[in-house]
């Protein structure tokens, strides 16, 4: 079955949830081995699903950022290390529709590649800057070179990795003040991966170095300019906190599952109906709903507002993600309470996503920088 060839999003949603259980079936072997999900992300591509965000008007579904949180909800339900991972493709297919800011012919070609199963990620990480939300210039240099552009540096968290058709490469302009994306082809010539990810979280993520030594793109490869007068608002990074929301799903159905069936001899019946156990999963059911509001209405809002409107929701996106991805954390917690010590075996789900949800508190944007723009939007509301 393909998602293309499905009309309505609860058909489609069914299609996701029995994939989400496949990929559920692979977790711990991907988890324990520390490998990269290729199954995964072969059945995602095979039925369409990677190709969801391409915009219409080159033949794609253009699905809404609504509907995109939610399959990557349930993805991440059955792994997050597969969620993650193909989210940022995702996200950045349906970003550059949006925005509109590459040259058209090349992002066609993109979107016709990508119709035909590939894959792209931006790489902008490196050792030296930390997270590129906090503006660090790039150590990755970029000079001219007749009609081509020569790249050089290595760049930390390549996520996706070993299945990559193009990244997206950030880097400074040699002899200028200028930083700019570059697409590169995985088939260039001077492209590595070196395998590094050793992270305890998210194991299966493929987050590998990319390491570049003189690498020769054309000149049109040269696909937008950074600016640096301050970030724009993304919509899409909302797939972070909603792979997040997902673990957490999948951890408050675990402990759900096992106080139904677990019966020490203390008690009659199982565990389900004790006093502490209840309050333990009442409480959260209301991070879960708090979070799905929150995250959804964002996602809505993002959706029903034009252009000038999106550039004014940075609180809004930054606020979600902080609440939802520290919301998923102590639902993780209160699962593993609920269960107890059997929470802590390898062979148990809820220590993967124990490690899994706190991954989420490095990635973009950080709780610090959120706290720092709401107070920022307050004083400012206030000032007006």
């Amino acid at each position: 079955m393909n998602f293309h060839d499905i009309e309505s999003f609860d058909e489609q949603f069914e299609l996701m949830n029995e994939l989400s259980q496949c990929f559920l079936s692979r977790a711990h072997k991907v988890d324990i081995e520390g490998s990269f999900p290729y199954e995964n992300i072969q059945d995602l591509k095979d039925t369409g699903y990677t190709a969801l965000t391409v915009p219409k008007k080159f033949g794609g579904r253009e699905i809404s950022l609504y509907d995109m949180l939610r399959f990557q909800e349930k993805i991440a339900e059955g792994d997050g290390a597969t969620a993650l991972s193909i989210g940022w493709h995702m996200g950045i297919i349906k970003n550059l529709s949006e925005k509109n800011s590459w040259n058209e012919n090349i992002f066609n070609k993109i979107c016709e590649d990508v119709k035909n199963g590939s894959l792209i990620n931006s790489a902008a990480t490196e050792a030296g800057t930390g997270s590129p939300t906090r503006g660090g210039r790039p150590e990755t240099t970029a000079i001219k070179d007749g009609n081509h552009w020569i790249i050089n540096g290595r760049k930390t968290f390549t996520t996706m990795a070993p299945v990559l058709d193009y990244f997206i490469v950030s880097a400074s302009i040699t002899q200028s003040d200028q930083i700019g994306n570059f697409l590169i082809p995985r088939s260039s010539n001077g492209l590595l991966i070196e395998e590094t990810w050793d992270s305890i979280a998210l194991r299966g993520t493929g987050s590998h170095d990319l390491i570049l030594k003189n690498v020769s793109i054309p000149e049109e490869n040269f696909v937008e300019q950074v600016g640096r007068e301050g970030k724009k608002t993304n919509g899409w990074l909302l797939h972070i906190p909603a792979c997040y929301l997902g673990i957490a799903k999948a951890a408050q159905k675990y402990a759900i599952n096992f106080a139904l069936e677990y019966s020490p001899n203390s008690v009659e019946g199982t565990i389900i109906d004790l006093p502490n156990v209840r309050q333990k999963i009442g409480e959260m059911e209301l991070k879960l709903m708090e979070s799905e509001f929150f995250l959804h209405s964002v996602a809505k809002k993002w959706d029903d507002t034009d252009e000038q409107g999106r550039g004014e929701m940075g609180p809004f996106l930054g606020a979600a993600k902080l609440t939802v991805t520290n919301n998923a954390i102590k639902v993780v917690d209160l699962a593993m309470r609920l269960v107890g010590a059997r929470s802590l075996s390898l062979k148990n789900p809820l220590q993967r996503y124990y490690r899994d949800v706190r991954a989420g508190l490095h990635n973009p944007p950080m709780d610090d920088m959120t706290i720092q723009l709401l107070a920022h939007t307050a004083i400012k509301d206030l000032q007006k």
